[in-house]
């Protein structure tokens, strides 16, 4: 039983930074952030199995996705934001093993948070 809460969401001005973290009540070793936008599927943006991360191609370069495993906590920064940005992002985590291929599937994860919104604002 892994219970995820998710923090750090608000309103940024595109091309500035946001950190994302996913606070989990204990260890698992696949964590996952996805986001969704209204009328949209839930796309994967990044994975962590224990040290290795994966990227969606549209936030490589931008995002990074790390771990505090003495906090149980996954963060994802957000750098250079832009409008397609904009979406609920949410926190995954899997205490079976997950594929290479399939770590950025949300079919892959059944722990979910209930998300933390990322708007933009001038």
């Amino acid at each position: 039983q892994v219970q995820l809460v998710e923090s750090g969401g608000g309103s940024v001005q595109a091309g500035r930074s946001l950190r994302l973290s996913c606070a989990a009540s204990s260890y698992a070793n696949y964590m996952a952030w996805f986001r969704q936008v209204p009328g949209k599927l839930r796309e994967g943006v990044a994975a962590i199995a224990g040290t290795t991360t994966y990227y969606a191609d549209s936030v490589r370069g931008r995002f990074t996705i790390s771990r505090d495993n003495a906090l149980n906590t996954v963060y994802l920064q957000m750098n250079s934001l832009n409008p397609d940005d904009t979406a609920m992002y949410y926190c995954a985590a899997s205490l079976r093993s997950v594929t290479k291929a399939a770590v950025l599937s949300t079919s892959s994860y059944a722990i979910w948070g209930r998300g933390t919104q990322v708007t933009f604002s001038s």
